[in-house]
Order: structure tokens, then C-alpha cells, then sequence
């Protein structure tokens, strides 16, 4: 059954407040490296969530193993130059 957009949106609002208080904990932690520094933090906080998560998908923090990867990409595409093999 597919439900209007305007119900599933009701049904799936992001409560502020709630999400604001789980964040605060986690944002000088989790956040878009802009900085050789900060890509440094974000990759060795991948490295520990690998440590933890190995190749369990069903693992609570295998997602933000997904995201931290996206973040690093974003960053390394951004500022590290690509290798060319001659």
C-alpha cells in the first residue's frame, strides 16, 4: 500500500530536539573534514570502527562506517592528487 507523501512524512518526522541532543555528544567527532588534521581524525575513526564492526553489515555502527568512507572520499577527491603511472 503506498501511502501519500504527506503521511509518510508525518510518520517519519525527524524530531529536532530529540536529534539535537544525540548530536551534540558526537560533533566534534563525526564531521566533513576540511583540514589535512581533521581527514586525519576521520580516518583513524574508521580504523577503530573497522576494528570493531569487521564485516558484520548488521553491526549499530556499520552504517556510520559507510558514512565516515563517504566523507573521506569526498575529502581525498577534493585534495589529494591522483596517481599517474607512466
Amino acid at each position: 500500500m503506498n501511502l501519500p507523501i504527506r503521511s509518510w512524512m508525518m510518520m517519519h518526522e525527524l524530531d529536532i530536539k530529540k536529534t539535537a541532543r544525540a548530536w551534540l555528544p558526537l560533533a566534534g567527532t563525526i564531521f566533513v573534514p576540511h583540514t589535512d588534521e581533521e581527514y586525519n581524525q576521520i580516518v583513524a575513526l574508521l580504523d577503530q570502527l573497522i576494528d570493531e564492526v569487521r564485516e558484520d553489515e548488521s553491526h549499530p555502527l556499520a552504517s556510520l562506517m559507510e558514512i565516515l568512507g563517504v566523507l573521506i572520499e569526498h575529502y581525498e577527491n577534493a585534495h589529494v592528487p591522483e596517481l599517474i603511472e607512466d
